[in-house]
């Protein structure tokens, strides 16, 4: 009985310090892009025709269905659409609403796919046997080929004027901010959306009397 609770206790932590593994990465990337932006433009139009050019050799060799693999490039050429203004990104654009759409069906009919394998014929009518893929199998495909460019252009893609505004010590709401030469900079979107997860953590902490850092967003 008690194993089983700290079992629970084990995965508790193991999910929170995940998730703040993971926010602190984000954090650190958005960074990296704030100071690298046509590297990182470079990169993702790069990848994006990279994962194109895996979808139609994934068609000629593996067989996957014409009609998804066409879907699918539809949705990469969507995704490319947002580089043009990159960094910037405009929430109401139709690009950005058309990428988190066609990302959501994307994923959805993909996951069909996986999950009710058909049979196939050969040459003279033979019955083929569905091939189930694994699970690295499936895993690597919707890592590479299905949220990596999506989530890759969440982190990289930066808040334009009046988008999110974001205010703290060195942010203007403009959601940018000035570094030592005076010179205003983007502010990545990810930076900006876990900025305000963890001012919400602090604000929270300290209705209920706990301090989590006594500096925290105060002047000294």
């Amino acid at each position: 009985m008690l194993l089983q609770l700290l079992s629970y206790v084990g995965i508790v932590l193991g999910f929170v310090f995940l998730t703040l593994a993971i926010a602190s990465g984000l954090y650190y990337v958005s960074e990296l892009v704030e100071e690298h932006t046509v590297p990182a433009k470079r990169f993702l139009t790069r990848a994006i025709y990279t994962i194109m050019v895996v979808y139609v050799l994934l068609f000629l060799v593996d067989g996957f269905p014409l009609w998804l693999t066409l879907f699918s490039l539809a949705t990469y050429w969507v995704y490319l659409q947002n580089l043009k203004k990159f960094p910037f990104i405009d929430l109401s654009g139709p690009a950005f609403i058309a990428s988190c759409v066609l990302v959501i069906v994307n994923h959805y009919l993909w996951f069909q796919y996986f999950s009710t394998p058909k049979p196939s014929y050969g040459r003279g009518s033979s019955y083929q046997p569905p091939k189930v893929a694994t699970f690295p199998e499936v895993a690597s495909f919707f890592g590479m080929l299905i949220w990596f460019i999506p989530f890759a252009l969440f982190v990289s893609l930066s808040a334009s004027e009046n988008v999110l505004p974001h205010i703290s010590n060195d942010l203007s709401v403009s959601g940018g901010y000035e570094d030592s030469n005076g010179k205003k900079k983007s502010q990545g979107l990810a930076k900006i959306v876990i900025g305000r997860l963890r001012d919400m953590l602090y604000k929270v902490s300290r209705t209920f009397g706990y301090e989590l850092d006594p500096n925290y967003g105060r002047i000294i």
